[in-house]
């Protein structure tokens, strides 16, 4: 007998999870316990649904440390008892979330979907629905007896994308997010079509690991043409800093000043990783192509390749975490570890 799969839904907070009262149209939040009274259609889908919300649902632009580990939590606590989880967040912070908690859980072998929308699940014109619905549905999708997605996703406006590859790219449209550099896991159009060759498997010899030791003390400097030696020494001083994201301009380059070029190099010096990513949308950082990049190189800058910089901040404090060695640091970083860059 084919067994149904349990989905377990993870409200966090943010505009999906609101409804509006009838009377003065003021938003409240949504009763997930009776989804399947208020969306019938999920009764249609072959698969058990049950919900847990945060005690006190929070808006994307409080996200931080502490909720990633929240979410975390609950999705250690209720592994074993359910088959995929469908995490619903704010859009405006989804991206950094969900690449978050695709490094926090290690050899992960069930779906994890994070998705949200753009409109109330209330209001008549909503995109929450069918983000919601689909997401559950591709949650509990089944191949071989194992499920067909196995890794962090995220689902929005017909498309799954590998969540550390996103960024939301509209603040008023219902295609909201891209995966520049990756192409999407999965569409939903008549039927759900998945990109096989692109899916992460996990091995099923090997247990998940739940990685919860995240370091918050890193900051993303972004050049600008005219940035101030004061401004990047200051930023560079911060006081126990430990990691720096570097935005670079295209193919990964910088200013060739001397200033500049010391300045990145102390700091490397003392033990803080420097990891260089480009502002472009899409692309590669190819560190010594270009003249302006190659002092970079060969001062130590970790070379950031394609990764967004979502999922860079959130693998710089996942790996600060581990107690690596700079060395140590730098290699990891330039490895993919949840399918992130491409090597």
């Amino acid at each position: 007998m084919t067994k149904i799969p349990k989905i377990l839904i993870i409200y966090t907070g943010g505009t999906i999870g609101m409804v509006k009262e009838s009377k003065d149209g003021a938003l409240r939040s949504f009763d997930f316990s009776g989804i399947k009274k208020n969306i019938p259609e999920l009764n249609l889908l072959d698969c058990h649904i049950e919900s847990v919300s945060f005690s006190e649902p929070i808006d994307s632009s409080n996200m931080n440390t502490q909720s990633w580990i929240q979410i975390v939590d609950l999705i250690e606590k209720y592994y074993s008892e359910v088959d995929g989880f469908v995490v619903l967040t704010g859009t405006d912070t989804m991206s950094y979330t969900s690449s978050a908690v695709s490094f926090m859980l290690e050899n992960l072998a069930k779906p994890v979907i994070f998705t949200g929308s753009q409109l109330p699940i209330g209001d008549f014109r909503t995109d929450a629905k069918e983000n919601l619905i689909t997401s559950i549905q591709i949650a509990s999708t089944r191949e071989n007896n194992s499920p067909k997605i196995q890794e962090v996703g995220l689902y929005f406006e017909y498309k799954l994308y590998r969540a550390n590859r996103t960024k939301k790219i509209s603040a008023d449209q219902f295609d909201a997010f891209q995966s520049p550099n990756f192409p999407a896991l999965c569409e939903s159009g008549v039927n759900l079509s998945f990109n096989h060759s692109a899916l992460l498997r996990a091995n099923k010899n090997v247990p998940m690991v739940v990685r919860k030791n995240l370091d918050e003390n890193v900051v993303i400097l972004k050049l600008f043409p005219g940035i101030t030696e004061e401004v990047i020494k200051n930023t560079l001083q911060i006081p126990q800093l430990r990691g720096v994201i570097l935005e670079t301009y295209g193919a990964g380059n910088a200013p060739t000043n001397d200033w500049f070029i010391d300045l990145l190099k102390k700091t490397i010096q003392k033990g803080i990783p420097i990891i260089n990513v480009t502002q472009c949308i899409s692309g590669t950082v190819v560190m010594g192509f270009y003249e302006t990049s190659k002092k970079l190189r060969e001062i130590g800058v970790v070379n950031g390749r394609d990764i967004t910089t979502e999922s860079a901040i959130a693998k710089l404090k996942y790996l600060l975490g581990q107690n690596l060695s700079l060395e140590e640091f730098k290699h990891y970083f330039e490895l993919s570890l949840r399918g992130e860059m491409s090597i």
